[in-house]
Formats: C-alpha cells, sequence, structure tokens
C-alpha cells in the first residue's frame, strides 16, 4: 500500500514551458470505488476518471492533459486535500474555457469556467470525485516536487465508540476498547527524523528515512479514535503501519515504548498488522510561499534522484 507515492516516472520540469499554463488542482474522492489513484488498464482509478474528464473538456482541442499528483494512494484510501497539476498549450485552455455561444461572458478567470466545467462532466451530485479548487499555478509549482508536507488522519472505532453506520466507509470498527493515552505516548516517540524502515515496505533503492513531524491520537466526542500524521512524506505504507504499531499498544499486545524500539532495530517487523485502507484519509499537502516554489521542487527532485527513490508520502 501507498499511502502517498508518486507515479510519474518522468517528472515534468517545475514549471511549464513558455507556451503552456500550469493548472494546480484540489481534489477530494472517496476512495471506496477506486483501485488507487494511478491510472491503470481496466480498472477504475482517481488520475483515470479526472484525466477522462480533462480528455473530454479538451476533446475539440484534440490534447488530452495528464496529471501530475502530491501523491498517490492506493486502493480504499480517501483524500480530501489531494493536489495535482497538468499542463496544457495556452491556445487549447483559452480556447476550451472560452464563453459558449449564447452564454453570458465569464465574468472573472478562466480557472473558474473550467472547473465549473470539468465538475460537470465529473458529475455535479453523488459524484464519489470532487474537484474543489482551480487555479493557473504560480511559478515554479510542481504539486509533487514543491510539497514540503503531506498530513494524514486515521479513524478506529473502538468498543468505547460509537459506530455510526453513515461513517462505515472512513472508520475502522475494532472489537475490543483501545487505550487512548498509551497510543498517543507510542506515537510521540516516534517524532522527528529517523529511518521507518520498520514501517515502510521494502522498495529496491528507496530510502526508508523521514522527519515525522507530528503524530498524535485523541478520541472525539462520538468515542471514535483519531490519529494525525504530519511527515515531509511517508514512504510505502508507512501511515497504516504507523497506526498499527499504536493500535497493538492501545490493545495492549505492545507497550508504549516499543514501537521506538522496533524503528531503531531498522527492519521490517511483523510484530503489530498494516492497518485497513479505508480509515485512511489524506486531509492537506502542504507548500511553501511562491517565491520558494522552484528552489523546493529543484532540492526534492535532487533527493529524490540521489536515492532513487519512487515513493514520496
Amino acid at each position: 500500500m501507498s499511502e502517498h507515492a508518486t507515479d510519474e516516472s518522468a517528472a515534468p520540469d517545475a514549471g511549464a514551458a513558455a507556451s503552456a499554463v500550469r493548472i494546480r488542482l484540489g481534489i477530494a474522492y472517496d476512495g471506496t470505488g477506486f483501485k488507487g489513484w494511478s491510472r491503470q488498464p481496466g480498472l477504475r482509478t482517481v488520475q483515470g476518471v479526472i484525466e477522462q474528464a480533462l480528455a473530454t473538456l479538451f476533446r475539440h482541442e484534440h490534447v488530452a492533459p495528464q496529471l501530475t499528483v502530491a501523491g498517490r494512494t492506493d486502493a480504499g484510501v480517501h483524500a480530501l486535500g489531494q493536489v495535482a497539476h497538468f499542463d496544457v498549450e495556452r491556445v487549447a485552455f483559452a480556447s476550451a474555457t472560452r464563453p459558449r455561444r449564447g452564454h453570458a461572458a465569464a465574468t472573472g478567470d478562466p480557472a473558474g469556467v473550467l472547473l465549473r466545467r470539468l465538475s460537470g462532466i465529473l458529475g455535479a451530485s453523488e459524484a464519489d470525485i470532487v474537484v474543489t479548487a482551480a487555479a493557473v499555478a504560480p511559478d515554479g509549482f510542481d504539486a509533487r516536487f514543491s510539497a514540503t508536507w503531506r498530513r494524514y488522519e486515521y479513524r478506529v472505532a473502538d468498543a468505547a465508540a460509537l459506530r455510526n453506520p453513515l461513517d462505515r466507509n472512513r472508520t475502522v470498527w475494532f472489537p475490543r476498547e483501545l487505550d487512548v493515552a498509551a497510543m498517543d505516548a507510542a506515537a510521540r516517540s516516534l517524532l522527528g527524523l529517523g529511518d521507518f524502515a520498520a514501517f515502510c515496505r521494502p522498495r529496491e533503492g528507496a530510502t526508508t528515512i523521514r522527519t515525522l513531524q507530528a503524530y498524535r491520537w485523541e478520541r472525539a466526542a462520538d468515542g471514535v479514535l483519531v490519529a494525525s500524521l504530519q511527515a515531509d512524506a511517508f514512504c510505502h505504507s508507512m501511515v497504516r503501519a504507523l497506526v498499527g504499531a499504536c493500535v497493538a499498544v492501545g490493545e495492549g499486545k505492545l507497550e508504549a515504548g516499543d514501537p521506538r524500539v522496533l524503528m531503531e532495530a531498522g527492519e521490517r517487523t511483523s510484530a503489530f498488522k498494516v492497518m485497513p485502507a479505508k480509515g485512511l484519509v489524506l486531509t492537506e499537502v502542504g507548500y511553501p510561499d511562491d517565491h520558494e516554489l522552484e528552489a523546493r521542487a529543484a532540492l526534492t527532485r535532487a533527493r529524490r534522484e540521489l536515492h532513487v527513490d519512487g515513493v514520496v508520502g
């Protein structure tokens, strides 16, 4: 499972070519009905559905824009704050966002026109993908490489929580009551820069060194246990493994200090179970100020190339 992984083997340069415009999209989706983010022949994926909608939008311009994403999510994982971009020739962009004959001229922003038309293609109601925002990206912006952090949330309804059937697609039900204080203590012990090999599915040539900037557990008003995690990037299966380690602490199978000990051992372990995908939501991706975007993208790209790292987040 790749909570947040890159899927472009040849990512574009930090800025679009002079003849093209780069569009930044905000995206939310219920991952239940998708086989993950990345396009796959014959399978319904988030990238595939949005790119098909873009191809429809730009069909008269005979272009089919492709997305670069902040981080791909695996089957069953949801998102509220996913970010992606695509490049398209300026002439094609202007043509696809031109006011239709018989319609009042659009007041304002061509990206807003694109958002309305793209939303119409995806479905205005009951869609499991919503494009929440569209804007011309600032110079140097790259959805993947410019990001400085990714934030996730994971929900567990234990025996002490209200089990709401309306939340069944985004909450894991656990049969026993969990010790949230012990889980939170274990989570906080993992913060900082370190090698998270114990929590990452191995990938040849990929680094497992990450900076876990925040990790905490709390019990919400309805009793549901909510984990919040933030890192510069998460490697393959890292979020669900970190959650699984703390759940094992909460049910008494591990001591609060054990996840740190396992981490320092520096190798994949079977001491806990990786949690199911459906409890996981990508809530936000962070970016620096506009004037720092290009430098951040160049730095991140260089690091990924150095480590031959195919996973971000």
